[in-house]
């Protein structure tokens, strides 16, 4: 099974644009993460796949690997799913490039699940936290996620979900963690398939492969590391590599 792991890398991110280019102590963010998923020693191969020149320079400076985008894409699903079309792949690990704390734990969990499948009735792996904020809980930028008796997604939200009416109960929330793990199969069949109401409501690319069937298996994990979304992130950051 050849796994490998593809780093979606915009260049103007809607929050904090340029940020994948921002100095982490002393290398730029982009090139953290890239490091990060390398160090793992999980993947056969490691790219970032990008819309930015300059993105794709500083990758290439370092001996990486790096793929210019041909088109316009909505999302990171779509700009790797052009990436792997034509690669002889089982396995793609989404490493969101704002991400240079990305940990091995969390991301041979993901892959794990697929070792695990013989059937091949699965068609993601995604990664979700449990969080107890409310603060969080109510926050439209934390995607949250509920899932079923055997931790298959049912639905993802900006909302808080499940709605807290009795909260009397120790309901669980979970936050979902942007790293995916496809077959290459449902990957294809995501870009070909056309936005539904739900995802384009919500904002959010994993409701798609819901709304199309796809089975979506999610993972739990005890590491939030920090996602670099805007520049008080960013120092949050520096502080923690320090």
């Amino acid at each position: 099974m050849k796994i490998i792991a593809m780093i979606p890398a915009r260049y103007a991110a809607s929050r904090f644009p340029g940020k994948l280019m921002q100095d982490l102590q002393g290398k730029p963010v982009i090139q953290r993460t890239y490091e990060a998923a390398v160090k793992t020693g999980l993947f056969q191969e490691v790219y970032v796949v990008t819309d930015s020149l300059v993105i794709y320079e500083c990758i290439e400076k370092i001996g990486g690997k790096a793929i210019m985008s041909k088109k316009e894409h909505e999302c990171g699903s779509d700009r790797i799913a052009e990436a792997v079309e034509n690669m002889d792949v089982d396995i793609i690990v989404n490493v969101q490039g704002d991400e240079p704390f990305t940990d091995r734990e969390s991301l041979a969990g993901v892959i794990e699940v697929f070792k695990d499948d013989h059937k091949k009735e699965i068609d993601l792996a995604s990664l979700m936290t449990r969080i107890t904020d409310w603060v969080e809980i109510n926050d439209p930028n934390t995607v949250k996620v509920i899932v079923d008796k055997e931790s298959f997604a049912l639905y993802f939200s900006r909302a808080p979900i499940p709605y807290p009416r009795a909260r009397e109960l120790d309901i669980p929330y979970y936050k979902h963690k942007g790293v995916y793990a496809f077959r290459k199969e449902a990957l294809m069949d995501f870009q070909r398939l056309p936005m539904q109401i739900l995802e384009a409501t919500e904002k959010i690319e994993a409701i798609r492969y819901l709304e199309y069937g796809k089975k979506i298996k999610m993972v739990e994990t005890n590491i939030s590391g920090i996602e670099i979304d805007t520049p008080e992130d960013l120092e949050k950051a520096k502080n923690v590599w320090k």
